[in-house]
């Protein structure tokens, strides 16, 4: 069944590389907090390929950025998630669970810090600028929230170093894994960190200033050419088999962090003004989690809807919630949430797929 087109407009916003992207041939989008994000270029085979052996450079302005500025930004900040955060540096990036006063994720963004009273909060799709903002104006905090003119351009694959080092310096390759620098671009101070959404090496560059975002492309683009540089996002395959969970498949508002295998990410112990933390204290043994599976057979259609994951009588044991045939692996590839009376690595389950019924096995870990 064909998908009809997506009907422009001022509220699906573009992006400083949104010209670039078309004209590097994107195929398809999904929309991700309210901007189109290319889901692939030439396939998403080919593009997951390619993503292992060379450099991609990913337009994900979509990462939407909140400030948190002011006195009681840390405060601010720490009341939305179990993760202690007193003792970031400067430099630092931390992937955050981001909970409700009941325990439940609403969003598992980047918390970075800019300075003692600046952060930055790096977005998955939902919009929780306003919930920032309601939560200040509540408590009464000394800190202000909003969206900057900041859009993440990522460079990922294993030649990302190269082609980093050839426009940015070998000072920037240096850089620790979740850590960042700041470079000067035509004149432009931005940070570039060593991060992203794949588990194949990179950085996430935060581009400061709109004005900017062709000029930095087309560098890029000329200094990579050799490298067979080519535009690229996100790739379902690739994430799967790394076991990158995406906010709004894998884990929703319904899910808590125990369940998302997300435990090591809470300090209960510390982040006490977190709103959830009377509740994630009930919850630390979960009755479902997260798993990665296997599916048999032949290549699987796209997954529009949970997938129930049923045992030999005919019981649900959860549910696949993103799947995809995986060239590398020779299987479908899934990740999936299993009751603990079925995640023993090895079980045999039934997934009913849109292609009928298969066999599903819980697997001990991802692929990658």
């Amino acid at each position: 069944m064909s998908m009809p087109y997506l009907t422009p407009a001022i509220r699906l916003r573009s992006t400083p590389f949104s010209r670039r992207v078309i004209a590097a041939g994107a195929k398809a989008y999904t929309v991700y907090n309210h901007m189109l994000l290319a889901s692939f270029f030439r396939s998403v085979e080919e593009d997951y390929a390619h993503l292992k052996r060379a450099v991609q450079v990913w337009d994900v302005s979509c990462e939407r950025q909140v400030e948190i500025i002011g006195p009681d930004a840390l405060r601010l900040v720490q009341l939305t998630t179990p993760r202690d955060l007193s003792r970031m540096a400067d430099d630092q990036c931390c992937y955050i669970p981001m909970v409700d006063e009941n325990g439940h994720m609403l969003n598992d963004p980047i918390a970075i810090k800019l300075a003692d009273n600046r952060y930055w909060i790096s977005l998955a799709d939902t919009d929780m600028l306003y919930y920032f903002k309601g939560l200040a104006s509540g408590f009464g905090l000394n800190a202000k929230a909003f969206e900057p003119d900041v859009s993440p351009l990522a460079i990922q694959g294993p030649k990302a170093d190269q082609l980093v080092a050839r426009v940015f310096g070998q000072e920037v390759v240096d850089t620790k894994f979740f850590r960042y620098k700041t470079i000067n671009f035509q004149g432009q101070k931005m940070i570039i960190a060593r991060s992203g959404w794949s588990h194949q090496g990179g950085f996430e560059l935060y581009l400061d200033g709109s004005e900017y975002g062709e000029p930095l492309w087309d560098q890029l683009f000329e200094a990579g050419e050799d490298l067979d540089v080519r535009a690229g996002g996100p790739n379902l395959i690739e994430r799967i088999e790394a076991g990158l969970l995406s906010y709004g498949n894998d884990i929703t508002i319904d899910t808590t962090p125990f369940e998302a295998g997300l435990g090591n990410y809470c300090n209960l112990d510390t982040a006490t003004d977190c709103l959830g933390h009377e509740a994630l204290l009930t919850q630390q043994d979960p009755s479902r989690q997260i798993r990665s599976i296997s599916i048999d057979g032949p290549s699987i259609s796209a997954i529009t809807k949970y997938w129930p994951l049923k045992d030999r009588e005919r019981h649900v044991a959860g549910h696949i919630s993103s799947a995809a045939w995986s060239p590398d692996f020779e299987t479908n590839v899934a990740i999936g949430m299993v009751h603990e009376t079925h995640w023993t690595p090895g079980t045999e389950l039934t997934v009913e797929t849109e292609n009928g019924e298969r066999t599903a096995t819980v697997r001990d870990s991802f692929w990658i």
